[in-house]
């Protein structure tokens, strides 16, 4: 009791720290709400085209086969635990959020080191059973080096992406549009005004 003394405001300040708290947790609430954050806990692809600089990717991962067995989240994020998967959403999440609410994304956006490792392992070990089962590979003297000295994309060059990095290289690609944070009401008074 005496440490919920301590906490509490004096009489005379109850009010306006009610106040000022209900702003920050209204303002709290709108941030989760126009970031969708509670999209980013999905494997969904459309996630990524929050943010539509990802464009690009997202269409020509649409268009290879890789669309028909394995999402943004299956090779972009770990898999070897489920923490591990959540720590790294959460730290490339943070660091993505971080660039476009500032606007500091490249024009053509390359994927980090840490993104690499992972991209490679998931590479692996999606496509371990043909790595092991396919006896030209396994003659091949320094195959067993592959996986380790070299990237799956020095050859895999066009897998999945292609060779588009920037807006500009598919300008007019059909990508799901972010829907507007703007409320429908917002938006109707706005129209309202508009035509008066």
């Amino acid at each position: 009791m005496k440490l919920l003394r301590k906490i509490l405001p004096p009489e005379q300040w109850k009010f306006p720290v009610i106040i000022i708290m209900g702003i920050f947790v209204g303002i709290g609430a709108f941030v989760v709400k126009i970031s969708k954050a509670p999209s980013y806990l999905s494997d969904k692809p459309e996630t990524c085209m929050n943010c539509h600089v990802m464009a690009p990717q997202y269409a020509t991962w649409n268009h290879s086969s890789h669309r028909e067995r394995a999402s943004c989240v299956d090779c972009h994020v770990p898999h070897n635990n489920v923490f591990n998967k959540y720590y790294f959403k959460a730290k490339d999440g943070t660091r993505h959020s971080y660039m476009f609410a500032l606007r500091l994304e490249p024009q053509v956006i390359f994927i980090h080191e840490a993104g690499r490792e992972v991209v490679h392992n998931n590479c692996v070990r999606c496509h371990e059973h043909l790595l092991t089962s396919d006896l030209r590979m396994a003659n091949l003297p320094d195959f067993a080096s592959h996986r380790t000295d070299r990237k799956c994309w020095e050859c895999h060059r066009e897998t999945p992406h292609g060779r588009v990095n920037s807006l500009s290289s598919v300008p007019y690609a059909r990508v799901p549009v972010p829907e507007s944070p703007v409320p429908a009401w917002m938006r109707r008074m706005l129209n309202e005004t508009k035509k008066n």
